[in-house]
């Protein structure tokens, strides 16, 4: 078979089984497993496929015909331009958590070796993406998960910044690190980023079969309110950074007043809600 005919395949199998986007996911998958991109498909598309990179493609669109993400066949995704390695125990990283990622460095401009708390760091996206940024910081991230933060190694060592980054097992700051931290003024953070599971315990099976079945449900339940973890990372953080450091989440569409009120209600100022090109609200952030 050639390129067009297990593509035009790829395309048929992934429409039946009603994935939206089942061109694109077929050409991704394509490129995925032949390596071919779109200039040379164009030119050389009646090229013949090796058996064993047909067969091959083959089982990554039935997996993708099951709904299971590209980006857990793949294990590759996306975020501030770097390639990140993912798999099901994390949330696959996704666009509208950049603009989390660039509100970090634009209130980290100009500060001299920052430390950087990432709390629920889940592939280490977030962290990883902003010490490539400032190269001169340096930071912790956080998670309940081992699976999560096996991956989220890999992405420091893959990307050059596991000498400047560690990643503690914790239950939010149960871990006794948090203790150290606590104690030692000199050791705590000038910015706390979170994107933690926001998502509303009875919402959560009516997301789509990708997100429902495979992102892991630790990283989505945020509670019956779905604000469980701005409730405790807003009372502690305090104890973890510098007089005047900032707090900065991801937020759900709909959750602007509330994690503003918790924050306000707390004693932080400069309350602000950041929001997307759609107009909606994406991250809240405010000073100690």
């Amino acid at each position: 078979m050639t390129l067009r005919e297990i593509l035009k395949e790829g395309v048929s199998v992934l429409q039946s089984a009603g994935i939206a986007e089942y061109e694109l996911d077929a050409w991704l998958l394509l490129s995925y497993v032949t390596g071919v991109s779109r200039a040379y498909y164009y030119a050389h598309m009646d090229e013949p496929v090796p058996d064993a990179k047909r067969e091959e493609y083959e089982k990554c669109i039935r997996l993708r015909s099951e709904h299971v993400p590209v980006q857990h066949i793949t294990h590759q995704a996306f975020f501030m331009g770097y390639e990140f390695y993912v798999d099901e125990n994390v949330l696959i990283p996704r666009q509208d958590t950049e603009i989390l990622a660039e509100r970090c460095l634009a209130v980290l401009k100009g500060k001299k070796n920052p430390r950087i708390l990432d709390m629920c760091t889940g592939s280490g996206c977030i962290l990883t993406s902003l010490l490539l940024e400032i190269p001169g910081a340096e930071g912790t991230g956080a998670d309940i998960s081992e699976g999560a933060l096996r991956v989220a190694e890999k992405n420091a060592e893959r990307l050059g910044t596991i000498g400047r980054s560690r990643f503690i097992k914790s239950n939010l700051f149960s871990a006794s690190f948090f203790d150290k931290i606590n104690r030692h003024s000199a050791a705590k953070y000038d910015i706390l980023v979170s994107n933690p599971p926001y998502i509303r315990t009875g919402v959560i099976d009516t997301l789509s079969q990708e997100v429902r079945d495979h992102d892991p449900r630790t990283a989505l339940d945020g509670g019956e309110d779905g604000l469980y973890f701005y409730r405790q990372i807003i009372n502690e953080a305090p104890r973890y950074l510098v007089p005047g450091g900032n707090l900065l989440f991801e937020i759900g569409f709909d959750q602007a007043q509330e994690v503003g009120d918790l924050l306000r209600g707390a004693g932080y100022t400069d309350v602000r809600i950041t929001r997307d090109l759609s107009g909606l609200c994406r991250t809240a952030e405010a000073h100690i």
